[in-house]
């Protein structure tokens, strides 16, 4: 999710020095950007929380995901501030997914982006077990509970 009420980035020169202009960066690019560079991370299931995953899974079976879903970006005139909600896997170290994740979006929006990262926050607010979307077989139940 991108905050609306968050102005556009603005870099005032290009980066190549090839001469004078202003470059604008859309905060749905960089919530893209760092959305991206979340789900490249070992570890991260999803991005979002319930509401936007569900609306995340009917907009991928129209083939329209959001890759800036569950991600919020501020921008100020040189930095960036973000915020990101995801789902870890089971049993992977969550103190480690959320390390990963904010090194990968440093380094995403750096990179990409070219502008600083003030900071980025992480929540984590569920954890996916494999499996557990499977459904149960129930003859394998009923023979295992009566014996």
């Amino acid at each position: 999710m991108v905050n609306a009420t968050t102005p556009t980035s603005t870099l005032a020169t290009s980066p190549t020095g090839a001469g004078a202009g202003k470059t604008t960066i859309d905060t749905g690019v960089i919530a893209k950007v760092a959305g991206i560079a979340t789900t490249s991370v070992p570890g991260v299931h999803a991005v979002g929380g319930g509401m936007s995953r569900a609306l995340g899974a009917i907009r991928g079976a129209m083939n329209q995901a959001d890759l800036g879903q569950g991600v919020s970006v501020e921008v100020g005139e040189r930095q960036v501030a973000v915020d990101i909600t995801l789902v870890a896997e089971y049993p992977m170290p969550l103190q480690k997914v959320a390390d990963g994740v904010r090194a990968a979006v440093y380094t995403a929006i750096e990179g990409i982006v070219g502008m600083d990262v003030a900071e980025v926050n992480v929540t984590i607010n569920d954890v996916y077990i494999p499996g557990q979307e499977e459904p149960a077989d129930d003859e394998t139940t009923k023979a295992v509970r009566v014996q």
